[in-house]
């Protein structure tokens, strides 16, 4: 029998920690034993995993949660000119096998990068960024998370079983705050393009009946087509797209729906425990790529617009107005995992449970269901012979 494939959680070994001073700054010591608080998913509260002590969160007021939940100026962004308040620079670290922009919160200095379990050190360095206005707290506690990821494994076919047993019992999850933009704009687009309309011949052929050849007629479906153009107009409202290059776009667009309903102000307080991402794609690549994301959706509008029964578009012409975008933060958690020499990641929306990631195959169950399926055609062809 051959040897089982091995297993392990990163390609790289745990660095010793730095003899480094911690930052002070967004700590959350336990006020009655003095260990590190950690934010607890679905609630609205602090635990310290030491003494069991808890820390509530105090909700946001109406009036705060309006504020966070405004939108920035898309124009005064891109010009770089917002006011220094809506500004930040976060203590970030790159990572050197992805390019992952890691911050790091509270006491914590070293970790493994969410994205390819590569280990990461806390630097000196900063990085002005524009400042997350609101997120979306996880919902989903580790335990929760890996058992989403065990049954989303265990439904894929070839699935190695020894990897799923080890998602089960291996490492623990990473849960990372990871960066987006949200951007709104009213747009009026013209266009030109073609209506089709159907129409039918009738046509006579031949055909073999029998041996013999035989006329008959058949109805031929044709198109007419007619030069239109128009107008359309729609208000995009938080058009989604990913602020990091880290993650494929495949990925976290399977992640989706996020109810972007249940936004909070950003509070430091939600990060104790979890690793956060700086946005490594800009505002206005960001900008570029909702605009790709609107386009799809005007192009919808004037099809239905046009009408007929096809529909061709020429030319759009679009004109963007209002325009305003906001920073948030979305709840993941992140797996990588080494088999067979090759890392497989998976991520799981920690909002809803919903998990992606690269889907391995297992070799041996690919070689039996070939074996088992040359016996079965074999079978039904030995009795189809007989009969």
């Amino acid at each position: 029998m051959p040897n089982s494939p091995s297993f392990s959680p990163s390609p790289h070994p745990h660095p010793p920690e730095p003899d480094v001073t911690t930052d002070q700054k967004n700590r959350w010591p336990c006020d009655s034993c003095g260990a590190e608080l950690r934010f607890a998913p679905g609630q609205s509260e602090l635990v310290c995993a030491h003494c069991g002590n808890v820390q509530h969160i105090p909700q946001a007021a109406q009036s705060s949660l309006h504020a966070a939940l405004g939108e920035h100026d898309l124009a005064r962004g891109l010009r770089d000119d917002l006011p220094q308040a809506a500004m930040e620079e976060p203590q970030t670290t790159p990572c050197p096998n992805c390019g992952a922009l890691v911050e790091f919160a509270g006491a914590q200095h070293a970790t493994q990068c969410p994205f390819c379990a590569t280990p990461v050190v806390i630097g000196t360095g900063t990085n002005r960024q524009i400042k997350p206005q609101a997120l979306i707290p996880f919902q989903l506690d580790e335990r929760s998370a890996r058992a989403a990821m065990a049954r989303w494994l265990g439904r894929l076919w070839f699935a190695p079983n020894g990897l799923v047993e080890y998602a089960r019992k291996g490492r623990a999850l990473t849960g990372t705050y990871v960066p987006h933009w949200t951007f709104d704009a009213d747009t009026r687009s013209t266009y030109s393009g073609q209506r089709g309309t159907y129409y039918y011949e009738t046509r006579t052929v031949t055909v073999q009946v029998d041996g013999k050849p035989q006329q008959r007629q058949e109805q031929v479906r044709k198109t007419s087509w007619q030069p239109v153009s128009g107008r359309v107009a729609r208000l995009f409202d938080d058009v989604l797209v990913l602020a990091t290059s880290s993650l494929p776009r495949r990925y976290t667009e399977g992640l989706q729906p996020w109810d972007l309903g249940a936004l909070e102000p950003y509070r430091p307080d939600y990060l104790a425990g979890f690793t956060a991402e700086g946005y490594t794609i800009s505002l206005a690549d960001g900008n570029v790529d909702a605009h790709e994301k609107m386009a799809q959706v005007i192009a919808s509008d004037i099809a239905r617009d046009i009408g007929g029964d096809e529909q061709r578009i020429n030319q759009v012409s679009t004109d963007y107005s209002a325009e305003t975008f906001k920073h948030i933060l979305l709840p993941i958690w992140m797996a990588a995992y080494k088999y067979n020499g090759k890392t497989f990641r998976f991520v799981v929306n920690g909002q809803t449970g919903k998990v992606q990631g690269e889907r391995p195959y297992s070799k041996w169950k690919i070689a039996f269901a070939v074996v088992a399926a040359a016996i079965v055609i074999g079978v039904v062809a030995y009795f189809g012979q007989q009969q």
